[in-house]
């Protein structure tokens, strides 16, 4: 069995996780490097009747990953990520960051259908549906997931594929970590032309204008905008755009978005996705604290630019955000029964990011910020809240009574309690 920790400098660091407002102590962390580490580790915790977590990126905003008085596998030993050029294959370890698997596809000239953050561990944003930047033409991150080899409640290891447990690899499509621990992964990569990306910030008045290129551009492009603090220090509308094709028309396009009102500034180019990963990594670095609210619109009709724009000019800090995250395109012809990951019209989901700094005594406006959003209806189960359940049911829809008919058979007894949890 890996090390297991109660005390000292390598346990505060392992229970040190990406959001700083989370204090958890788990009674021990389990730091393991190989698969029968986690079976270990499941089986220890039944044994003792211990609450179990899993950490894998840390980058649960809610602390998920953390149990107080239960035992944390840590994964963040188990990072390896292999590629087959050939068939452009990724076998991702439970631990690996979209970082590591970006970093390992750039190698042998191939992309991975990441989200958006770099020190976001893999495993997890996949299991919770993923939306990235590179959506539009190959779907969620869920949607490229080939196989899992996941160690279950009772400890056995299982793979799940289209021909081994299928039923299994359908709940890991979007259902979350409720099944089991996911020790590896199997992951379809691509290869584009080139990847066009930048930023281009406006006044607030431009939010209307945004809907087409959000909802109803070509596969080839997807755009992520919201509200942030420019680098003038006043608020601003950004358009963050992503292209993943012939590199002409990719230009033509990005250069069309500078046009849908007077920018602030603007700026794009070639990039890697690596580099794209880091940069977010830098605007939203570990051990800040964090509250994340999370809802879905169809568009951007008057009502949702009201609340939208009623809350980026309520920010209770300059370092808080909104993010509309775009579903469309190729991730939006994915029929709805086909993974856990139901909600397949195309939509946004709207990430309200309040940070501060610790210490900051004004938490408690922050914290209440993130509900200036609640008006909005839907979510999504990677980054609803612990009490957000009905939220969660809505989300899964028809797809949840599948999902819990899955949970009955792989966890009847409530090992584990991830995000996305009916």
């Amino acid at each position: 069995m890996g090390d297991m920790l109660t005390s000292g400098t390598e346990y505060e660091a392992a229970r040190t996780i990406w959001n700083g407002a989370v204090t958890s102590r788990p009674l021990a962390v389990l730091r393991c490097a190989t698969t029968a580490d986690v079976q270990a580790g499941v089986r220890t915790a039944r044994e003792k009747g211990l609450p179990l977590s899993v950490r894998g990126g840390g980058h649960d905003w809610a602390g998920r990953a953390l149990t107080d008085g239960g035992l944390t596998l840590d994964l963040s030993p188990m990072r390896q990520v292999s590629v087959d050029p050939a068939t452009a294959v990724a076998t991702v370890a439970g631990g690996a960051t979209s970082a590591d698997v970006a970093a390992a596809a750039q190698r042998v000239g191939l992309v991975a259908v990441t989200g958006t953050a770099g020190s976001v561990g893999m495993a997890g944003l996949t299991l919770g549906g993923g939306y990235g930047p590179l959506s539009g033409r190959f779907g969620l991150a869920a949607d490229n997931l080939l196989s899992a080899e996941v160690v279950l409640a009772d400890g056995t290891s299982v793979t799940a594929d289209e021909e081994r447990d299928p039923e299994l690899l359908w709940a890991l499509r979007g259902g979350g970590g409720n099944f089991g621990v996911v020790t590896s992964m199997r992951i379809r990569l691509h290869a584009v032309p080139t990847i066009l990306a930048g930023m281009i910030m406006f006044g607030f008045d431009v939010l209307p204008e945004l809907e087409e290129s959000l909802l109803r551009g070509p596969d080839e492009l997807t755009v992520q905008a919201g509200f942030i603090t420019a680098p003038t220090g006043e608020p601003a509308l950004f358009v963050a755009p992503t292209w993943c094709g012939e590199p002409e028309v990719g230009t033509k396009v990005l250069e069309r978005l500078t046009e849908l009102g007077e920018p602030l500034a603007a700026q794009f180019g070639p990039t890697t996705m690596t580099d794209q990963l880091a940069q977010i990594d830098a605007m939203f670095p570990a051990g800040r604290h964090v509250e994340i609210g999370a809802r879905t619109v169809t568009g951007l009709d008057r009502t949702v630019q009201e609340i939208l724009l009623d809350a980026a000019a309520a920010r209770t800090s300059p370092l808080s955000a909104i993010s509309l995250h775009s579903l469309h395109g190729a991730a939006a012809r994915v029929p709805a029964d086909a993974t856990a990951f139901r909600n397949r019209a195309p939509h946004l989901m709207v990430e309200t990011i309040a940070v501060w700094e610790p210490g900051d005594p004004a938490e408690d406006r922050h914290r209440a910020w993130v509900r200036r959003t609640d008006r909005l209806p839907g979510g999504y189960p990677n980054l609803l809240g612990p009490g957000d359940v009905e939220r969660t049911a809505a989300a899964f829809g028809p797809n949840a009574e599948r999902l819990l008919s899955a949970k009955k058979r792989y966890d009847p007894d409530l090992v584990f309690h991830a995000p996305g949890r009916l």
